[in-house]
């Protein structure tokens, strides 16, 4: 039986628009965390000042300057986009502001040198839409982000926020919701890919008492901000879809459990908590019917085992984080002993869209098992680094050559770190693959978050497991002895290896632990912690056999495998170099060529920094 509501959505999203069409011409400027960073808060303000005067403007009677969430290109922040003229500019700093006000807004005329540069032709780009970056991208979750005021809650109104949140309660129907969402084929886009209608069908079937619903937004993989994006951006999507799987679940209290790192996504999501709440969309009696949500935020301490869901409840609960066994499972019993949905912030943000365009649309888009979009950071070795959103599927060459427009500086593609420290590496020969979770795992990797690293020709595979290695094991909370001391023995080996002294026998020791780990571990982080080291020695095992029995690092990264030289026919023997040697290394008589001994040589670099005829290098 429906439910009458209170609210007419159609008639909201009508006022809406008519305000924004009263705001005249719109300048969009990147209000995202890296762009406030780069100063994009003064730039904003500059153009206020500047636009004061609206007697100027001639197709216009009135210029409004809207602050956004990330527009995703964070190559080229600070970003200001006029849609109405089809224009994006990149890299704009302060004393930018005036001539894109002067020479475009008032006359124009666009500011070619601020146009984007295609890497690939070296053209600027005028329209926004031809830019490759943009152009081969399909945004669902990310649609709205760098498009709207993420703090103005008529902005997120106009561009059909809440619409499907009403249908779902005139309709009070939560089993059809739950119907749709299983339909769509949506997977859970936090790593572990779990069908997410059937994990809202699990807790679903303890409606009648005290449920909750508990949105992960902790991503704490190193270079990942998907999460935090949409947060900044377009946090009333994210929160309608809280509402929506809330209802499916018959929850009335939900949590949004944030890394306290990241104040300006907190900051938003309290004022449109606030927003919602005023004007009924959330709180009690949402919308005039009998459904009622409470949303609180939990800013987490940045404890990355945090990101595991059990992990997370307890601390929530004021625990320490720290995961426990699962069964009983969240669903059955979570926060405060009660039945829990946990999702992360994208699942979440999908939900509204897949509920107003239907699940065959979103099911249209990706592979046989993995449908719909997922947002990947790129970054890395990459011309254009950023946050990108692709169906599912889409291949590792479209993502790194043709919107992250190849590699830097004409060097050769090597490998990409994807998923973060629990993912693994893909080579050359997976460029052509589809990225889904099925094939991924095939490969030895994983979705993961979506972190994706793009490594070039100088990276050495070796130290990139450290690198990963380093972080989970200082992350691991240290409750099951397999991650605990296994991760910190696998790092001891991988030390051993980049500092020239390992063995043979040590890649042997190494791979058993990797599996030891990943068997024994008790949650899914400990379980993974050993995929970079799996991948990389799956696919570049020559490498950790170079620096084993070569002593040689292939890539020239690792310090401890270079050789300090003085080159004889640029030294002219000036004694420079000995008298700057911390270690009385270096030896040679006036004007006549000095040398190195190789045994005593800490290589601290301080001759090759002071040598004044660049006669000592590194090999």
């Amino acid at each position: 039986m429906g439910t009458t509501l209170n609210i007419d959505i159609n008639q909201e999203q009508k006022r809406a628009h008519d305000e924004i069409k009263e705001q005249g011409l719109r300048v969009l400027v990147c209000a995202g965390t890296g762009c406030v960073a780069n100063g994009s808060l003064k730039i904003i303000e500059k153009f206020k000042e500047l636009g004061a005067d609206v007697s100027v403007l001639t197709d216009y009677d009135k210029m409004t300057i809207v602050p956004t969430g990330c527009h995703g290109f964070c190559e080229q922040g600070v970003l200001v986009s006029i849609p109405d003229k089809h224009v994006t500019y990149v890299k704009v700093k302060l004393e930018d502001v005036e001539e894109i006000y002067e020479s475009h807004i008032k006359k124009g005329i666009p500011v070619e040198r601020l146009l984007y540069t295609d890497p690939k032709t070296h053209e600027k780009v005028l329209k926004d839409e031809n830019i490759n970056f943009y152009a081969k991208q399909t945004r669902t979750a990310l649609a709205n982000c760098g498009h709207i005021n993420a703090e103005c809650l008529d902005e997120a109104i106009a561009v059909r926020g809440y619409e499907a949140l009403s249908k779902v309660i005139a309709q009070n129907d939560p089993d059809a919701v739950i119907d749709e969402i299983e339909k769509s084929g949506l997977r859970g886009r936090g790593g572990g890919g779990f069908p997410t209608g059937r994990k809202w069908r699990f807790t679903a079937a303890n409606r009648g008492g005290k449920s909750y619903v508990v949105c992960n937004g902790d991503e704490g993989d190193p270079g990942a901000f998907m999460d935090r994006s949409v947060m900044e951006g377009d946090p009333h999507k994210l929160l309608e879809g809280i509402a929506i799987a809330a209802f499916a679940i018959g929850a009335d209290e939900a949590y949004i459990y944030v890394r306290a790192e990241y104040p300006l996504a907190i900051k938003r999501l309290r004022k449109a908590i606030a927003d919602a709440e005023e004007r009924h969309y959330l709180g009690k009696n949402i919308m005039g019917s009998d459904f009622s949500l409470e949303i609180h935020i939990k800013e987490g301490a940045g404890a990355f085992v945090c990101g595991e869901e059990t992990a997370l409840i307890a601390s929530i609960e004021g625990e320490r984080g720290m995961p426990r066994p699962k069964p009983p499972f969240p669903a059955n019993k979570g926060l405060f002993g009660r039945p829990t949905l946990i999702n992360n912030v994208e699942t979440l943000a999908n939900v509204p869209v897949i509920l107003l365009k239907g699940a065959d649309w979103f099911a249209s888009m990706g592979t046989e098992t993995s449908k719909g979009t997922k947002t990947f950071a790129l970054t890395g070795e990459v011309n254009n680094t950023g946050l990108i959103e692709v169906p599912m599927g889409t291949t590792l060459r479209e993502i790194v050559f043709d919107i992250g427009g190849g590699i830097r500086n004409g060097k050769k593609f090597k490998a990409v770190q994807i998923g973060g420290p629990s993912g693994g590496c893909l080579t050359e020969e997976h460029l052509d693959i589809p990225m889904d979770y099925d094939n991924l795992i095939k490969a030895g990797a994983m979705v993961g978050s979506g972190g994706l690293v793009v490594m070039a020709e100088d990276t050495c595979m070796v130290e990139v497991a450290r690198f990963f290695l380093n972080f989970t094991q200082n992350e691991s909370c240290g409750k099951c002895v397999p991650c605990r001391e296994g991760t910190k023995n696998m790092l001891k080996i991988l030390e051993k290896i980049v500092a020239g002294k390992g063995e043979m026998k040590d890649l042997e020791i190494l791979e058993d632990l990797a599996y030891a780990v990943k068997d024994g571990s008790l949650c899914g982080l400990g379980k993974t912690a050993p995929n970079p080291v799996l991948s990389t020695l799956k696919y570049f095992r020559d490498e950790y056999i170079s620096h084993i029995k070569d002593k040689k690092c292939p890539a020239g990264v690792c310090t401890a495998m270079k050789k300090v030289v003085i080159q004889e026919s640029l030294c002219k023997g000036c004694t420079k170099c000995a008298r700057t040697c911390p270690v009385g290394a270096i030896s040679g008589t006036v004007k006549q060529p000095h040398h190195i001994d190789q045994s005593k040589c800490i290589k601290c670099e301080a001759c090759l920094t002071n040598c004044p005829f660049k006669a000592i290098a590194l090999e």
